[in-house]
C-alpha cells in the first residue's frame, strides 16, 4: 500500500517536493525522498541548494514556499535524489543590520548545522580553491554501519587512565610504520601497542570537522606551513573530520571512525573526545560566512549591545550556548555521537562559557549544564569541563556539576609541579591533590572522581620538556615567542634543551618518573599525554597549536631511547590496576573504621607520624584493609616521596600478621630495578627503615 506522504504535491524545475517535517534538524531520509529541515528566527525567506558533489556551482536552486515553513522552521522533502552524489547548502534572506545583530546575505551559500558529513576538506592540507562560494559543503549520511553488537563500555569513572592524544600527531611520524598514518584507522593499527601499555581510555582531541586552513600562515623561522593543527575551531559538529580518515577522500570517515571505536571497545578502552561548543570558525565581525552567522546570527551567538560579537573564547565569537535553540542543538549533536558513534564520553573546552547567560554573565543554574547532566541518552556518558574560559571566568571546584560533571584539575598540575621542581611551600598542596583535592571537589555527593589529575596534556610542556626547560620557546609559531603560558613551574635539571650529559639524562628519566608515580598514586581520575611514555619533545614548545610536523608528531622511534621509561610508565598503569587501594570514587575518611590498626590514609615525615608539610618530604600509608567496598583487602602501599637534593631515611610502619615490606617502585635506580612486576617485588632487608635517595620515591607494598 503506498503512503499518502510518498506523493509530491509540488514541482520547481523538474524536482519533486513536498512540505516536510520539522524535526529533526538536518536531513532525514524518508520513502522516496530527503527531508531538508533548517530553524531560522529571523529570516525572511530560504531557498535549498543542490550541487553535484565538488562542483562549486548548484544544479538547481529551490526556493522554499513560505507554505512549507512552520513556526521558524523551513522544511522541505525533495524527491529521487542521487544522494550519494549531491551536497546542499541554503541561502537565507533577512535584514542586514548588525547593530541589531543581524548579518543576513541572500548571496552566500550557507552549510546545515545539523550536517553529519563535510566535503571541502577531504584530504588533510590540501590547498583549498579560494575561488569556491562554497568551501565547507554539507553532504547526506547514511547511518547504516554494522557495529556487531557493540555498545559504550560504561567503565567506572574511577578505574580509567585517560591516554590524551591528537588523531594526526599521533601516528602521522614515519616511525610510526603504519599504513595510514595520521588518521582514524592509524589509531586501530596501534590498538595492540595501546592495550599493552595497559591504557583503558582514549581522550581524542577535536575531531569535528574543522578547517586546517583556518589562520594559516608560513612560520618565518622554519619557512614551513603552519596550520590550525589543533582544530579547536569547529566548522560542523555533527561531522567528523574527512581529513583526519585514510577514507576521507573517498566519503568514509564515518565508517572508518565508527570501525576504530568498535575495535577500542573489543580491547577494553573507551573513548572520549575532546569538544569545542563555545565558539565557532566564523571569528569575529571581519571573519567568513560558513554556517550561524548567515542562518541567525542573532540567535547563534553572544553579541553586544552594538551587534559585535563577545570574545570569552578568546577566538572572536561566542556561542550563545544557553540560548534554548543553541542549547537543544548542543544536546542533539551529543546525543548524536553517543547514539551513532557509540562515544563514552566528551571533554568539554573552555566550559565556563557554557554557563554565560545572553549577556555574557555567569550563572548560577545554567540551563545547558543542567541539561547534560541529566539528559537521559547522555545518563551513562562521561561529561568533563575544563572549568575555566578566556574570559577570566575560573570555576575549577566550583563547576557547575549537578553530581555528574568532572573536572581538568588544572590546580593538580600546577601543585604537583612545582613541588616536583622543589618550590617551598608546596609539601601541604600535594597532600591534598593526593587524597583526591577534598579541598575542591568535597560538596555536594561528587567525591574523588571529579578529579581529571594531569601534570601534561596538548596545552603545555611534553613531560620530557617539562623537565628539559626552564622557559618556553614557540618562535617557529611566528608569534615572537609571545603565545603560550609562561607559568609553567619546569624546571630543566641544569641544562636548556638536549645534552649529553648522562647524569643530566638520567635526572630528566628520574623525574619524568617522579611525575607519573605521584599521579597514578593519587586519588582521583589520572589523565597522561600520549607520547610521555617514550619521551616524547615538542623540543621546547608549549603551544605547538600550528605545528603539523615533527614538533608535534609522536617520534616513535624514541622507544629504544625511552624503553626504560615505556617499561616503567607501563607496569606503574598496571599497578594502579592491579591495586584497588588506590582507586576510589570517595574521600579518605582518615579514620581506621575497619579495625586494622590504621586508618585508611596516614601521613608521615623521616619519622613515623610526624609528616613535615613545610618540608620537601613526605610519606603516606593507604591502609590495604581499606579498599573499595565490596573488595577483597588489597596490599597495604607506603609511599615515601623525597623531592629534596639529598638523601633520607624513612621509618617503615610496622606490619603484623607475618607481612613485610617490598619494593614495588624506586625512580632512583636505573631500570629495570626501578620498577617490578606485580609478584616479583623483592622483600625489603631493612623492615624498620627505607633510604630514599634525593629527588626520588619509592613506593612498597606489604604482603
Amino acid at each position: 500500500m503506498d503512503r499518502i506522504d510518498g506523493f509530491p504535491t509540488d514541482t520547481f524545475e523538474g524536482f519533486q517536493l513536498r512540505m516536510g517535517k520539522p524535526l529533526p534538524f538536518g536531513t532525514t531520509l524518508v520513502p522516496g525522498g530527503v527531508n531538508f529541515s533548517i530553524f531560522s528566527s529571523n529570516a525572511t525567506s530560504c531557498e535549498l541548494a543542490l550541487f553535484n558533489k565538488r562542483e562549486t556551482k548548484p544544479f538547481v536552486i529551490i526556493p522554499i514556499p513560505e507554505k512549507f515553513r512552520i513556526g521558524n522552521v523551513w522544511s522541505m522533502i525533495v524527491f529521487n535524489l542521487d544522494i550519494e552524489e549531491i551536497e546542499y547548502a541554503y541561502r537565507m534572506d533577512g535584514p542586514f543590520s548588525p547593530e541589531e545583530g543581524h548579518r543576513f546575505n541572500k548571496d552566500v551559500f550557507l552549510m546545515d548545522p545539523y550536517a553529519k558529513a563535510i566535503g571541502g576538506r577531504d584530504v588533510w592540507g590540501a590547498e583549498p580553491n579560494r575561488e569556491d562560494p562554497y568551501p565547507h559543503r554539507a553532504r547526506i549520511l547514511l547511518d547504516d554501519f554494522d557495529w556487531e553488537g557493540d555498545r559504550p563500555l560504561e567503565l567506572p569513572m574511577e578505574d580509567l587512565v585517560i591516554y590524551e592524544m591528537h588523531v594526526r600527531g599521533f601516528s602521522k611520524h614515519e616511525s610510526a610504520g603504519i599504513e595510514a598514518p595520521g588518521t582514524f584507522a592509524g589509531i586501530r593499527e596501534k590498538i595492540p601497542y595501546l592495550k599493552d601499555l595497559g591504557v583503558n581510555c582514549l581522550e581524542l582531541m577535536p575531531i569535528f570537522e574543522f578547517d586546517e586552513w583556518e589562520n594559516s600562515k608560513i612560520s618565518p623561522v622554519t619557512g614551513e606551513q603552519l596550520f590550525n593543527y589543533w582544530g579547536y575551531s569547529q566548522v560542523g559538529f555533527f561531522a567528523p573530520k574527512a581529513g583526519l580518515a585514510a577514507t576521507g577522500q573517498f566519503g568514509m570517515q564515518a565508517d572508518e571512525l565508527k570501525t576504530t571505536i568498535r575495535d577500542l571497545h573489543r580491547n577494553g578502552m573507551e573513548v572520549m573526545l575532546d569538544v569545542v561548543f563555545n565558539h565557532t570558525a566564523e571569528g569575529n565581525e571581519n571573519g567568513p560566512y560558513i554556517s550561524f552567522r548567515g542562518l541567525d546570527n542573532k540567535t547563534y551567538y553572544i553579541l553586544t549591545p552594538e551587534g559585535y560579537y563577545y570574545n570569552f573564547s578568546g577566538c572572536g565569537n561566542t556561542l550563545n550556548c544557553n540560548n534554548p535553540v543553541v542549547r537543544n542543538m548542543i544536546l542533539d549533536c551529543l546525543r548524536y555521537w553517543v547514539a551513532e558513534y557509540h562515544i563514552d564520553g566528551f571533554r568539554f573546552d573552555l566550559a565556563s562559557i557554557l554557563g554565560r547567560d545572553q549577556n555574557g554573565a555567569p550563572m548560577s543554574n545554567p540551563p545547558l549544564l543542567e541539561s547534560l547532566a541529566f539528559d537521559p541518552i547522555l545518563g551513562k556518558c562521561k561529561l568533563v569541563a575544563e572549568a575555566w574560559d578566556a574570559g577570566g571566568l575560573y570555576q575549577v571546584g566550583s563547576f557547575p556539576a549537578y553530581n555528574r560533571w568532572a573536572e581538568w584539575n588544572g590546580k593538580y598540575r600546577d601543585d604537583v609541579r612545582r613541588f616536583l621542581k622543589g618550590d617551598d611551600g608546596y609539601t601541604g598542596a600535594l597532600k591534598c591533590r593526593i587524597e583526591g583535592s577534598p579541598d575542591l571537589y568535597q560538596w555536594e555527593g561528587r567525591g574523588s572522581k571529579a578529579s581529571i589529575n594531569f601534570i601534561t596534556c596538548h596545552d603545555g610542556f611534553t613531560l620530557r620538556d617539562m623537565f628539559s626547560y626552564n622557559g618556553k620557546h614557540n618562535e617557529s609559531n611566528g608569534e615572537n615567542n609571545n603565545d603560550g603560558g609562561n607559568d609553567n613551574h619546569s624546571w630543566n635539571c641544569g641544562w636548556e634543551g638536549d645534552c649529553d650529559d648522562a647524569g643530566v639524562k638520567f635526572m630528566r628519566k628520574q623525574m619524568s618518573k617522579n611525575a607519573l608515580a605521584i599521579l597514578l598514586a593519587s586519588r582521583g581520575v589520572p589523565m597522561i599525554l600520549g607520547g610521555d611514555e617514550i619521551g616524547n619533545t615538542q623540543f621546547g614548545s608549549n603551544n605547538a597549536y600550528c605545528q603539523d610536523n615533527d614538533v608535534s608528531w609522536i617520534d616513535w622511534s624514541l622507544m629504544d631511547e625511552y624503553a626504560d621509561l615505556h617499561r616503567f610508565f607501563k607496569h606503574l598503569i598496571a599497578f594502579r590496576r592491579n591495586h584497588c587501594v588506590l582507586r576510589h570514587s570517595g574521600f579518605f575518611q582518615h579514620q581506621d573504621y575497619m579495625g586494622s590498626g590504621y586508618p585508611d590514609i596516614s601521613w608521615h615525615g623521616t619519622k613515623l607520624w610526624e609528616p613535615d608539610f613545610s618540608g620537601r618530604s613526605v610519606a603516606f600509608l593507604l591502609d590495604g584493609k581499606h579498599a573499595l567496598e565490596g573488595s577483597e583487602p588489597d596490599n597495604s602501599v607506603f609511599c615515601a616521596i623525597n623531592m629534596h637534593w639529598e638523601m633520607h631515611g624513612f621509618e617503615l610502619p610496622p606490619l603484623g600478621d607475618g607481612l613485610r615490606w617490598h619494593i614495588a617502585v624506586n625512580t632512583g635506580v636505573a631500570s629495570p630495578e626501578d620498577i617490578w612486576e606485580a609478584g616479583q617485588e623483592p622483600v625489603m632487608d631493612n623492615q624498620g627503615e627505607v633510604l630514599v635517595g634525593a629527588r626520588s620515591i619509592i613506593i612498597a607494598i606489604a604482603k
